[in-house]
Parts: structure tokens; sequence; C-alpha cells
């Protein structure tokens, strides 16, 4: 039997230049699921994403879905893709199993947590602030390199690399500190800072409205001491002081030591994302 793709429309294309597509998987003709890819802007369009899989019953365990992942891996190269990214929702044990059989790799996770209404006391000795405008002029002008370069030492491209960090920044900093619903806080010890976090509203899961953790960093010479769980605790008092109770968070697979922290303090893994090369 032949798997194939048809379209089930045409080619849609943004205001920002992301391109996307809707097929049904057909088995000699026959509909037997549905598959929709797209372009990502923040990697300049160069890295393409299965947003959505779905082999109807009768037809699953059969490889219809690896031919379907293979085709749709054709028609974006077709689009000038060099990588493609799979999100696949944790729980998902069918989709993580063809991920991992068609060579993807691991390179993030998307995770959450609820909170408790009653705000988590912070350590003895430590308190938080809000950012000035001097410290956030300070880190802004490291933070496109910074955030590019976490892109660069996990494979990406120098250029998508630096325009994902360049939109993302532009995106979501719109106005600085003064941006609506974004909030930096820096944590005090003796005076003395020794880290910021920076908390932002927005949906942290489908229709499910929250905060957001963007950035979260221990000076260099302070680390080791706490303070990163320290500023999570910071980073839950500013969600529950903004909005309702749900704080999300993105991190890399290879940052080992923030997957523990992230998971000893509650939060769970709602969505692995997965890449390859395409050559």
């Amino acid at each position: 039997m032949t798997t194939t793709l048809r379209p089930t429309g045409p080619l849609q294309q943004a205001d920002d230049g992301t391109k996307s597509r809707s097929y049904e998987v057909c088995v000699n003709g026959r509909p037997a699921g549905a598959v929709e890819i797209a372009t990502d802007p923040g990697f300049a369009h160069r890295a393409g994403l299965v947003r959505s899989l779905r082999i109807d019953g009768p037809d699953r365990r059969r490889g219809r879905a690896t031919v379907a992942v293979l085709a749709a891996e054709e028609v974006l190269r077709g689009w000038g893709c060099d990588q493609v990214q799979a999100l696949v929702p944790a729980g998902a044990e069918a989709a993580l199993r063809l991920a991992e059989s068609l060579g993807y790799t691991e390179r993030s996770r998307n995770m959450d947590k609820e909170l408790s209404p009653e705000p988590p006391a912070l350590p003895e000795g430590v308190e938080g602030r809000p950012m000035t405008e001097a410290e956030y002029a300070a880190w802004r002008a490291g933070s496109v390199d910074d955030f590019a370069r976490s892109w660069t030492d996990r494979g990406v491209p120098p250029e998508q690399a630096r325009a994902k960090s360049e939109a993302s920044h532009r995106d979501n900093l719109a106005r600085g500190l003064a941006t609506p619903g974004v909030s930096f806080t820096v944590l005090v010890r003796e005076g003395a800072a020794v880290g910021h976090v920076w908390v932002a509203s927005r949906e942290v899961r489908p229709g499910r409205p929250g905060s957001y953790v963007y950035d979260v960093e221990v000076a260099e010479d302070q680390r080791g001491k706490g303070y990163g769980r320290a500023l999570m605790l910071l980073a839950e008092r500013v969600a529950l002081e903004s909005g309702p109770p749900l704080l999300g968070l993105h991190v890399f697979t290879t940052n080992t030591p923030a997957l523990r922290l992230y998971t000893s303090l509650g939060y769970r893994t709602t969505q692995y994302n997965f890449f390859r090369p395409l050559l």
C-alpha cells in the first residue's frame, strides 16, 4: 500500500513570512489521517515544524506515521528548511517513540507548575526588588548575544540563532521594562544583587493564561549557593501577584542542574521539543 500526502487547502503565508499547510495522509488515495506543517519565524524560516500529526485508528501501527513524517520533511526541504522540529506533548508515548525511531534528538522541554495560592517564603537573608533602568540596560546589552549563543551551542547555525534571539527580544520586550505584563526582579543579599528573574504574563497552556519565566540567572561569582532556587521562588511570588496561579518555563535538556531544580520544585514536563537536520 502507498502512503501519500494530499493538500487540504492552499499554501498559507502570513505577514511575517511563515508558511503553513495542512494535508490528508492517504493510503492508496483513502484518507487515513492528517498532518500540518509550517516554518518557524523564530529561526528565520529555515526551520520547519511538524505542528500536528494524526493517524486514524484502523491505520495505526502500520508505518503510516513514519511515511507521513518523511513526506512532510520533503515538503519542508522544498520550502528551504534545513532542520525540522517536532513538538510532542508529554504522555504521547507513540509520538515519542516515533520521534526517537526517526532519529530526532530532544533539544528542550516546556514545563509548568500549578502554584499554591499562598506565596512561598524566600530563604532568610534575601529579598527581591524591581530591576532599575541602569541594570536593565546592562543586561540588555549582552542578552541578545547570550541567548543566541545558547542556541549555537546546541547546533543551530549562527544566523538562525541570531534571528531567533533578536525576534524574541523584539517581540517580548517592545517597551523594555515598561512592556505591559513584564516584570524584571533582582534578588538581593546584604544590599548586593546576586541574580535576576524575568517573568511575563502569557498563555502557558492552550486556553490557560498564566506567567512565564523567560530568563533566570545567578551572578557568576554567586553560583552554588542556592540562589537559583530562591529566584524561582521569587518568580512564583511575582506570578501570583500578577495573575492566574500557573507558571511555565522552557529548559534545554542538556541543562541538567536546571532540570533537577525545576523538578524538585514541582514543575512537570508538558512538551518535549525534538529536532533533526534536513540533509
